[in-house]
């Protein structure tokens, strides 16, 4: 009977954990960094919306919710870029995130080599916001 208790709390225990994921550190350099591109200029968000279009909505959704075709088969939680939690973030957190990457989330800094044009998606993700 005890061997049986530890079992199902084992599995309880271990059912929790497995969904924790750690928080995302953003070293200080980039969390500080400043958007050099333009967010009111038209042509630049048209190209952010191209971009995503292209790198981002097969997992991260058209609107953002995380709930793209591929978004099944990949572990963690993609985020929800319209919550306020989200939007919170500096442009140099995303920008970061965008580049490096972690988990399932590619590195972008080797598919879209040119740093404007991963600061032109954190102008359309701001889009995207409630």
């Amino acid at each position: 009977m005890l061997l049986t208790a530890a079992g199902i709390l084992s599995l309880f225990l271990f059912a929790f954990t497995t969904n924790y994921q750690d928080t995302w550190v953003v070293p200080k350099e980039y969390k500080d960094m400043k958007n050099p591109t333009d967010a009111s200029d038209r042509e630049n968000m048209a190209i952010g919306k191209s971009l995503y279009s292209k790198h981002c909505k097969s997992c991260h959704g058209s609107e953002g919710y995380g709930d793209g075709p591929k978004a099944a088969d990949l572990t963690g939680n993609l985020g929800d870029f319209s919550t306020s939690d989200f939007q919170a973030q500096t442009d140099g957190a995303l920008f970061y995130k965008t580049t490096f990457g972690r988990d399932d989330m590619p590195e972008f800094a080797k598919k879209l080599p040119d740093d404007e044009d991963r600061w032109l998606i954190v102008n359309y993700v701001r889009t995207l916001k409630e």
